[in-house]
């Protein structure tokens, strides 16, 4: 049961009435209402039409490829989480990273798409202290076509959050963050850990 639970802890809150749309394939979306400009609109969104060759390598079946979590904070040069290697992900408990308490700062990831329309990818996020919850994240991401050679990876910046403080907020958190698109598949987790400090 607590499995069950975890999952559905780590999958995106819906918002109530949406309805996940019908998925399409590339030639598909290409071929879709030429007419309306709504959905030329959409479509360029999603960086179809674009130039150059597909990226999309045959050998690699994975959908939505994760290179990189990057923290960015005034005061101190970005941090870089490198999840572009295999199994990069599962040593990242064991080297918390250190957040001044109540600085301002923000997330961005760099990914990669592949084969077909990646639809609503979420970063989803809970963190924890000994044990207990104290809070779960979400970002939309958005919908993003294969990668071509004028857009070789994409970039997503996250909303600014505040660190917590205060002598109670500082101490060891571990958290468990997954990347999940509207089909609710889940394109990677990883558990990763943080110490809110006094200082850098």
């Amino acid at each position: 049961m607590a499995s069950t639970s975890h999952d559905q802890d780590l999958l995106p809150d819906q918002t109530e009435g949406f309805k996940v749309g019908e998925k399409k394939t590339m030639d598909e979306y290409h071929n879709l209402d030429a007419d309306d400009e709504a959905m030329q609109r959409y479509k360029k969104s999603l960086g179809l039409g674009g130039g150059g060759k597909d990226l999309s390598d045959p050998n690699d079946p994975r959908h939505c490829i994760i290179l990189s979590l990057t923290m960015d904070s005034e005061g101190r040069p970005p941090v870089t989480i490198d999840l572009s290697t295999a199994d990069s992900e599962k040593t990242l408990k064991d080297k918390p990273f250190k957040i001044k308490e109540g600085v301002k700062f923000s997330m961005t990831a760099k990914f990669k798409v592949q084969h077909e329309i990646l639809s609503g990818l979420h970063y989803v996020q809970i963190v924890k202290r000994k044990g207990i919850r104290v809070s779960k994240d979400q970002e939309m991401i958005g919908s993003f076509a294969p990668n071509k050679e004028d857009t070789p990876v994409y970039t997503k910046r996250f909303a600014e959050e505040d660190a917590p403080s205060g002598m109670l907020a500082r101490g060891h958190y571990t958290a468990i963050s997954t990347f999940v698109d509207d089909d609710k598949k889940r394109h990677l987790e990883f558990e990763w850990a943080f110490d809110i400090s006094k200082d850098w």
